[in-house]
């Protein structure tokens, strides 16, 4: 591939600008966004507007069936002002247009990442960043590295940590786990909580849980466990909701508001900017507070924040009627945040074994997993997104959950008297749908419910997934995504970050070869195509968001969200693709990342 060579005739216009001027919460540009059809039709009377930038020499795969493939894009504005040849850009092209020459790479819709947890990725930049490690011991190295710089009584956070990942298991160990001793030795003078990748799980030293109360007295919440020793101490791990016992932050200084607002604009901006770097334009944030949504609309209006944000809300059903309606927003702020749908949890992770199994776990018989909510909750969330218009997106991973959740979804359906074609329009989402029933698999169809997964997490969990489930199990209903789609149902596609590296570029690699770290092929006939793959990580995202009429496709009209690879990621060896590199990250035609 060609360095790819920019040649700049005047500067862009100025960047798409956004205000917020007298504007309260609940009260943004509701149900706005759609863009203007800019674009006068070709051949009929009436002049051409020069476009602000065009990307020219390039393979652009367009995702619209119309018009799958082209050589260059005229942006005008925020939207697409056309797509065609090298040659048609000349009646384009102005005194003032930004001329890009590709040389050759790989032009498609920006990345759409389909689940996701925004703040997540940017606290992890804040604390210990734990994924890559490969050991208990490494862990523990990398607190008591941290202690020595950290004032007594401080905490210590960190997140990504993965027991399936680790070269050996810890000694002593409980189910697997190591018990807090180990902590307590390089940190005893600081609490410590380190979060499971999947954010299904929290491992916390002596002193933090002391701090917060929990002994060997301390009862199991709903929907969470505390994990003991053989003597009844508690070890440290806490699964599910037990995370929430912990009081992370007793014994330090309270920050003035001041402190905290700069702290959560930082936590935004670090996210953005991990956006921007791996291509990702829009981002389904699966599951945050009303009041992030204020602090969301801030950091847009501060220029933080580029991506742009399709929210899942979430809270009791008693918070959620109270602000539905005040914070519903659809392409509020120039199509830069939209809430119009809930998140809800009906139980937890394989990893952890938190997810809810119709039979028990194959390495722990006497385990089914947790359901995480009440019925009743959820039940009664369901029947508040009816009647307040609102997608419903519920976290089910264990085949019980997934049953649970269509058997609530199709209740609720019947009892507002909706039919297939209402149900459909109402656009459902489970999020992970990781292992089903076989008899489920055609529900999701049949419903019009959309399977919202994560390619690479299949790829990743492979190993504990089958030790977790059992080989019949897995081959049967785990990642059964050309069973799904063979059925009629959408997939979309994300990678649940921070429980993985947000990069799509490894998450598409997962999709179309269904391959582990070690080799290993984890039933290969339910890869997904190189379109397929494609289209999941972009129309799909958009389908999954109501939002196909202004993103996920190139087509003019449409949002001039675009990422640009060095390698064409449609053609290249399987092995080739995760070598491909953003060059170009563009949202609303203006640049927000460049490769150096």
């Amino acid at each position: 591939m060609k360095r790819i060579a920019t040649v700049v005739v005047v500067a862009m216009a100025s960047a798409v600008g956004v205000s917020l001027a007298g504007h309260q919460p609940g009260q943004l540009d509701r149900d706005q966004g759609q863009p203007t059809q800019r674009l006068a039709p070709l051949g009929l009377a009436g002049s051409i507007t020069p476009a602000d930038t065009i990307l020219l020499n390039g393979h652009v795969v367009t995702m619209d069936e119309e018009k799958p493939e082209a050589e260059a894009v005229a942006i005008l504005g925020d939207t697409v002002e056309y797509v065609g040849s090298t040659a048609d850009m000349a009646r384009f092209t102005g005194k003032k247009t930004q001329i890009i020459d590709l040389a050759g790479a790989f032009v498609m819709p920006g990345f759409v990442e389909g689940h996701g947890h925004f703040t997540g990725i940017g606290e992890a930049k804040l604390g210990l960043e734990l994924m890559p490690t490969r050991s208990w011991d490494e862990i523990v190295a990398m607190v008591g590295a941290a202690a020595k710089t950290v004032k007594p009584g401080q905490w210590i956070i960190g997140r990504g940590w993965h027991q399936e990942k680790w070269t050996s298991v810890p000694v002593p160990n409980q189910e697997g786990f190591p018990l807090h001793a180990s902590l307590d030795a390089v940190s005893p003078n600081n609490p410590v909580i380190l979060t499971h990748a999947s954010g299904h799980a929290t491992f916390a030293n002596g002193m933090a849980l002391t701090l917060s109360g929990i002994t060997k007295d301390t009862r199991d919440p709903e929907g969470g466990e505390i994990l003991h020793d053989r003597k009844g101490n508690p070890t440290g791990f806490l699964r599910e909701r037990a995370s929430g016992l912990l009081k992370r932050g007793d014994g330090e200084p309270a920050m003035t508001l001041t402190e905290a607002n700069a702290r959560d604009l930082r936590v935004i901006e670090l996210a953005d900017q991990e956006l921007s770097s791996k291509g990702v334009t829009s981002f389904h944030d699966a599951g945050t507070s009303f009041s992030q949504v204020d602090r969301y609309r801030e950091a847009i209006t501060a220029g933080k924040l580029h991506a742009r944000m399709y929210v899942m809300v979430d809270g009791s059903p008693a918070a959620l009627a109270a602000n539905l309606d005040k914070y519903r927003m659809v392409g509020a702020l120039q199509n830069h945040l939209t809430v119009r749908s809930i998140k809800v949890h009906l139980d937890g992770a394989l990893s952890t074994r938190g997810a809810w199994l119709l039979d028990p776990y194959s390495d722990k018989p006497d385990r089914f997993g947790l359901r995480t909510a009440p019925i009743q909750d959820v039940t009664a969330t369901a029947k508040l997104a009816i009647e307040h218009n609102y997608q419903l997106n519920t976290h089910a991973i264990g085949d019980q959950a997934n049953r649970v959740t269509l058997d609530i979804y199709e209740e609720t359906f019947k009892n507002a008297g909706k039919e297939v074609a209402g149900m459909r329009a109402l656009r459902w989402r489970i999020e992970h749908a990781q292992y089903l029933s076989t008899p489920d698999i055609p529900r999701f169809a049949q419903m019009g419910v959309i399977a919202s997964m994560q390619t690479v997490g299949c790829t990743s969990d492979a190993l504990y997934m089958l030790a977790r489930l059992g080989p019949r199990r897995v081959e049967a209903g785990a990642c059964v995504w050309q069973e799904l789609m063979k059925s009629g149902a959408i997939i979309n596609n994300g990678t649940d970050a921070p429980a993985e590296d947000v990069n799509p570029i490894l998450n598409y690699y997962s999709a179309v070869t269904r391959k582990t770290s070690s080799g290993m092929v984890l039933s290969g006939d339910q890869k997904m195509s190189r379109m397929e793959a494609l289209k999941s990580y972009t129309i799909n995202n958009a389908i999954a968001a109501f939002e196909e009429p202004i993103k996920g496709s190139l087509v003019a009209g449409k949002l001039a969200d675009i990422t640009i690879l060095s390698k064409d990621i449609t053609k290249v060896a399987d092995e080739d693709i995760r070598s491909a590199k953003v060059l170009y990250t563009i949202i609303g035609g203006k640049i927000v990342f460049k490769q150096r």
